[in-house]
């Protein structure tokens, strides 16, 4: 099929991959401007611009899908066309341009976590099973009718980053299986069904765990798994923000070592490890705190927690 692609990340790589792998013709490419990146704001390719480039298809950068957009899209004569977190809005007329409208791979499982942060805002909520659909592009903001769905069961702790990768990876065989049902039958699709939810792009605040609070250990985890590793997470100690690199359940060995006294946000060393208490322990009721496993302090290098807690005499209160 005749294909315009629109796309920014990394996360939306492996579906243009997989399209021009499986015999697809993408004849344009459209994606964000350049973005300033690192410590030195070097001016810098999306990850799609770049792969674009090494597959030798003509790409047009754009923040605003407007009037030069359309005309370039409409110039390219394509039969469909595929949005994969680009990070803006199709509208019309550019929405009706490819002869089978746009379809889009969304990470979630719709209605569920429409919007900018589906991936981190279900982790964030304590879900494991997360879902991707496609469906078509519609005004109303992820609300087309589906084609296809699939979904994939992660551990506890995994990060936003780590479940997106698998997702954007897994998800191209539900990408592909929508392209081939569209050229089957172009009027394809089924109305979504259920209760939908909204998934808010994150902010920084978003990334404090508040340790103090009385969460419990899952609930933490399930925190910090979703602000992993944009916006990051951190804590407060003093008033100062320490990054929170890594944090990690306790295996057996290590829970059952945790004294009954550790108090919410307080950290210690237990085993030669860094325990940070919770509120409660987690749902198959282990002890009440996690591993802090990797810290960042502020204006230092990232580090071992138990080094961390070991050069604070054994002992640190999180907020």
């Amino acid at each position: 099929m005749r294909i315009v692609f629109a796309g920014t990340p990394e996360f939306a790589v492996p579906s243009l991959r997989a399209l021009v792998d499986a015999g697809h013709d993408v004849v344009g490419v459209v994606t964000r401007e350049d973005a300033p990146l690192g410590r030195k704001r070097v001016l810098t390719p999306s990850p799609v611009a770049q792969a674009a480039s090494d597959l030798g298809i003509d790409t047009l950068k754009a923040n605003r899908l407007g009037d030069e957009a359309t005309a370039w899209v409409q110039d390219r004569a394509p039969e469909l066309g595929v949005i994969v977190a680009y990070g803006g809005l199709i509208r019309e007329p550019l929405l009706s341009s490819p002869a089978h409208g746009w379809i889009n791979l969304h990470f979630s499982d719709l209605p569920r976590w429409r919007g900018a942060a589906p991936v981190q805002r279900a982790l964030m909520a304590g879900e494991q099973e997360l879902g991707v659909t496609v469906f078509r592009l519609v005004a109303a903001l992820d609300a087309g009718d589906v084609l296809t769905r699939d979904s994939t069961t992660f551990a506890p702790g995994t990060s936003a980053g780590e479940a997106l990768t698998a997702l954007s990876a897994s998800g191209t065989d539900a990408l592909l299986r929508a392209v081939a049902l569209l050229a089957e039958d172009p009027e394809a699709g089924e109305a979504q069904v259920g209760e939908d939810t909204y998934a808010h792009k994150l902010s920084r605040e978003d990334g404090l765990i508040a340790f103090g609070s009385g969460a419990s250990a899952e609930a933490v985890l399930a925190h910090w798994a979703g602000v992993t590793p944009e916006p990051g997470a951190y804590a407060l100690i003093g008033g100062d923000p320490i990054k929170l690199m890594e944090l990690r359940p306790l295996d057996a060995g290590l829970a059952a070592a945790v004294p009954a006294d550790l108090a919410p946000g307080e950290a210690r060393l237990v085993a030669k490890r860094a325990v940070v208490g919770c509120g409660t322990g987690n749902a198959a009721g282990s002890a009440a705190g996690l591993e802090l496993a990797r810290v960042q302090p502020a204006g230092k290098p990232a580090m071992d927690g138990a080094a961390w807690v070991r050069g604070r005499d054994g002992k640190a209160d999180l907020a």
